[in-house]
């Protein structure tokens, strides 16, 4: 990264009534002077920061736009560095125009996160933060929104910071006993109290570990199989899940032959829905393979419907029951608007579940052609998902460099633990205390500084942020 040069890109997407160009750098307020004429005639550089100018672009003699100039003055600015923010209207040629000007004028294309790389390089945030806003752009529910503004706002830097200083205080502790250790009358460090620390930490550490599942599943949907034989109507049980016509139905057996999925938000946490092929056995080499992949799915994922349009045999039970792995099970009793006896069918259902121990399930009637309690069903699918309720201050992990970073803290803090209670040297006490800390610096940044490794991170993120 130059960290001398000055910036600039497209901030907005292209689509909407106005559009923004950032610029940052040393120079970004009079490089932007240099092709802008405010209507008052008074500088950029001669107004107070933290106000609006209004005036046009020009191209020589040539009106480009009227625009609307923010203006920013180092450090309280997002990259911490002089900055404008133009405001155009939102047209390509526009936008070309006003960022070929800029470059004319001294400025160069930013890089893809090179506005929020420099907040990081300026102390505006720290490395963890920086992620976040990535996390924020993409967040597409309530969920996805308020892990990455809780992470946004520091939240979890300020879990890392207490861990942290607690490890220096554990740290700090045994070194000391180690520099006066021809001194034996005195102690510093009394291992039952760092024993109680330790696990104390470790036991932060592995409740941080264990939420990344559930912030994967927020992030990415958490997957829903929909299995059952063929023709019970599990596309047309999708098509209403998704309310669209997603899969294809027909009375003929076997039409879905490959998975197909689709997400959709229910009370703000979005669901991966996974179409699969009818559970058949069959000479087709073809549907044979989606079966195959039938059964893959229902491996991966985290709830299954298991649609049915009677009562399964006891060998369809035999068969499926291994596959299910003791996920959660919503058993879709399905075209209701066909059977006679309902709450026999029902009941009868209730008692297979019992005989065969299938746990951890549930039943419901439902007519997916009519639209039959498909709202009561994704009211189970919600529970079934056993999502916490996401705080203000709740801290969950959704980066997997950040879950790698905690897996290696965790197990130097059980080397650590077990070290302490079988009364090891403090010396290689000492040196696990190093490198949990040293894993948790990771994460917030203050042990990765290396520009390869920055841009490494930053890449992912848009142009104009």
């Amino acid at each position: 990264m130059e960290a001398e040069s000055t910036i600039c890109a497209i901030a907005t997407a292209q689509g909407g009534a106005l559009g923004i160009i950032r610029v940052s750098g040393i120079d970004a307020i009079n490089i932007t002077d240099k092709i802008f004429a405010p209507k008052d005639n008074i500088p950029l550089k001669n107004r107070n920061p933290y106000t609006l100018a209004y005036g046009k672009i020009y191209d020589k003699t040539e009106v480009i736009d009227e625009v609307l100039v923010s203006i920013f003055h180092a450090p309280h600015s997002y990259t911490g560095e002089n900055s404008t923010e133009i405001s155009f209207h939102n047209s390509t040629y526009i936008a070309n125009r006003i960022l070929n000007l800029l470059i004319e004028s001294g400025c160069r294309q930013a890089t893809p996160g090179e506005y929020t790389l420099r907040a990081f390089m300026n102390g505006k945030m720290d490395l963890s933060q920086a992620e976040a806003v990535a996390d924020l752009i993409a967040s597409t529910n309530k969920a996805t929104h308020k892990m990455a503004i809780n992470q946004l706002r520091g939240k979890f830097s300020v879990e890392l910071q207490s861990l942290r200083q607690q490890l220096i205080h554990i740290t700090s502790l045994i070194e000391l006993g180690l520099d006066f250790s021809d001194h034996e009358e005195l102690e510093f460090a009394n291992y039952d109290e760092l024993l109680s620390l330790a696990e104390k930490i470790e036991e932060r550490i592995s409740y941080l570990l264990k939420s990344f599942k559930t912030g994967q599943a927020i992030k990415r949907g958490i997957p829903v199989a929909i299995i059952g034989k063929t023709n019970v109507g599990k596309s047309t049980l999708l098509n209403q899940l998704l309310e669209d016509d997603k899969a294809i139905v027909s009375n003929i057996h076997g039409t879905t032959r490959d998975v197909i999925e689709d997400t959709m938000d229910i009370n703000g946490v979005t669901f991966r829905f996974i179409d699969t092929a009818g559970i058949r056995k069959t000479t087709d080499e073809i549907e044979s393979l989606g079966i195959e992949r039938t059964f893959k799915k229902i491996e991966e994922a985290s709830i299954i419907i298991w649609v049915t349009d009677n009562t399964p045999s006891d060998n369809d039970i035999i068969d499926i029951k291994p596959k299910m792995g003791g996920k959660r099970t919503i058993i879709a009793l399905n075209k209701t608007d066909t059977i006679k006896d309902v709450e026999q069918q029902i009941a009868t259902l209730k008692e297979k579940t019992e005989l065969f121990s299938i746990n951890n399930s549930s039943i419901i009637d439902i007519s997916a052609k009519q639209g039959t309690n498909i709202s009561e069903l994704k009211s189970i699918i919600y529970d079934a998902a056993n999502i916490p309720e996401i705080k203000e201050n709740d801290v969950i992990v959704t980066s997997i460099r950040h879950y790698n970073a905690l897996f290696s803290a965790h197990q130097n803090m059980t080397n650590l633990i077990n070290g302490i209670k079988q009364n090891i040297g403090s010396d290689l006490l000492s040196e696990d205390l190093r490198q949990c800390i040293h894993c948790l610096n990771e994460i917030i940044g203050d042990a990765i500084r290396t520009e390869d490794t920055l841009e490494s991170i930053f890449s992912n993120f848009c142009i104009g942020k």
